[in-house]
């Protein structure tokens, strides 16, 4: 039976016992992947005004030259330098996700290590070594989940995966690796109320367990003690954080499926439920050319989770939080402009009249699925005004790993996020970075990387 299995006991060997060279190169080529499309994202949400906002807050929280905040290029402490770049990662919807975790796996976790990597003057191979691991106990952790999301998955799960990583890039083991974990799980936090009201606070509870996972090693190290059942125990996290689980993918899949080789992309900065209604619409555009001034009615019919998350009713006066998670909203852009990118939540945007009209004719409704935590199929029918009716239904959304974004497609996606950065990227600094990724492997001290991401170099 999968529930005696001691799930702690198995993520700490298999952080112990995976060395760099233990990896395939499929392995390290997503793990590259997904750190070049993480940092782009990561730059883009630099634009975003609560940013400014944010550094103010942490300039509050202490002095020190440990690590920088990306595209801009502030000096801080690591801590404080993960909570910027995390909440950069997240803030605009555009990052990669584990589907089957309900996880984006790579906000939490690469904003810490590559911030703790660069004040420990780490190497790339470490950091590729130390997000693969991180990825992977973020997302076996998600993937034995059997219940809907409660608490917010990507931060507390991300925390942990994070707390992992860095052990894993300085050889932290034993009592150590596990007082880590241990003083992780006592300050993981973020709940889904944040993500039904479309608070931007949604974002910043990436950027909060980015800097916990930071001091949770630094803790660790000055040897303080966690407590050690973090998993299985009365208060641990499958029955705290959780209402059901099964074990079975964690016990099936640790040490033999590396979980970043099957992350899926965000091609658009929305939320993950939302890509198969943008993916379905215009799969329907171009197969029967219709515009969105003919459109009566769009229903969609999708999971349960899918319904949750972004279901909600488009309205007057929301904000980009909102609207990134609005079906309706994203839906009403990808008709009228062919496509959605991080323009189309401005203020003039999410005021436009005729987005909020067309908006309204979109309606969301559960199909047949009852996992709780799927985000696929997703059925697309689209009714014209001269009574014409289209229908898709999409079992592999656009992104996902048996949908793939090919490697110029991730290349157009990252130099968009680049030269929409509040200082934007020029093509060499861009073709640079790329490169500079692309050896990752090869980089001896993560400062090297991090000089690229400072748009002003």
């Amino acid at each position: 039976m999968s529930q005696s299995i001691n799930a702690i006991a198995l993520l700490l060997a298999h952080i112990e016992n995976t060395h760099f060279d233990d990896l395939p190169d499929s392995t390290i080529t997503a793990c590259k992947t997904f750190i070049l499309d993480s940092l782009g994202v990561g730059i883009s949400g630099s634009r975003v005004p609560q940013v400014s906002k944010l550094k103010h807050a942490v300039n509050q929280w202490g002095e020190g030259k440990q690590a920088q905040v990306w595209v801009t290029g502030e000096w801080l402490p690591a801590a404080s330098a993960a909570a910027i770049n995390g909440y950069q990662i997240h803030n605009q919807e555009w990052d990669c996700v584990h589907e089957p975790a309900v996880v984006h796996p790579m906000a939490v976790i690469l904003s810490s290590l590559v911030a703790y990597a660069q004040a420990h003057n780490l190497s790339g191979k470490q950091l590729i070594l130390g997000v693969t691991l991180a990825v992977d106990v973020a997302t076996l952790i998600g993937q034995c989940v059997t219940s809907s999301l409660k608490f917010f998955r990507p931060s507390v799960c991300g925390c942990l995966g994070a707390t992992a990583g860095m052990c894993a890039m300085s050889g932290l083991k034993g009592e150590t690796l596990a007082n880590a974990l241990g003083i992780a799980y006592s300050q993981i936090s973020g709940t889904m109320q944040s993500h039904i009201e479309g608070s931007s606070m949604l974002a910043m509870q990436i950027g909060v367990n980015a800097a916990t996972a930071v001091r949770a090693i630094d803790m660790a190290q000055a040897g303080l003690e966690g407590p050690k059942d973090i998993l299985q125990g009365p208060y641990g996290y499958f029955h705290l954080f959780e209402d059901s689980y099964d074990l079975a993918p964690l016990r099936d899949k640790v040490g033999r499926e590396f979980q970043i080789e099957v992350v899926s992309h965000k091609p658009f900065p929305t939320g993950r439920a939302g890509h198969g209604t943008i993916d379905g619409l215009q799969r329907l555009q171009r197969s029967h050319d219709f515009t969105a001034q003919e459109v009566a009615k769009i229903d969609v019919y999708a999971p349960p989770l899918i319904n949750k998350l972004v279901g909600r009713p488009i309205k007057s006066g929301m904000d980009a939080s909102y609207a990134k998670l609005c079906n309706g909203y994203v839906a009403a852009c990808a008709l009228l402009k062919g496509d959605v990118g991080v323009t189309d939540f401005s203020p003039d945007c999410l005021a436009d009249p005729q987005i909020l009209a067309l908006g309204g004719k979109v309606f969301t409704h559960l199909n047949q699925v009852s996992d709780p935590n799927a985000l696929a199929p997703v059925s697309v029918a689209v009714t014209l005004l001269s009574g014409q009716q289209f229908q898709i239904e999409i079992a592999d959304v656009l992104g996902s790993p048996q949908n793939p974004l090919g490697r110029q497609t991730q290349l157009v996606k990252f130099r968009a996020a680049c030269e929409s950065a509040v200082k934007p990227f020029d093509e060499h600094n861009i073709a640079f970075l790329i490169k500079r990724i692309d050896q990752l492997e090869q980089i001896p001290n993560i400062n090297h990387l991090v000089e690229a991401l400072v748009s002003n170099r």
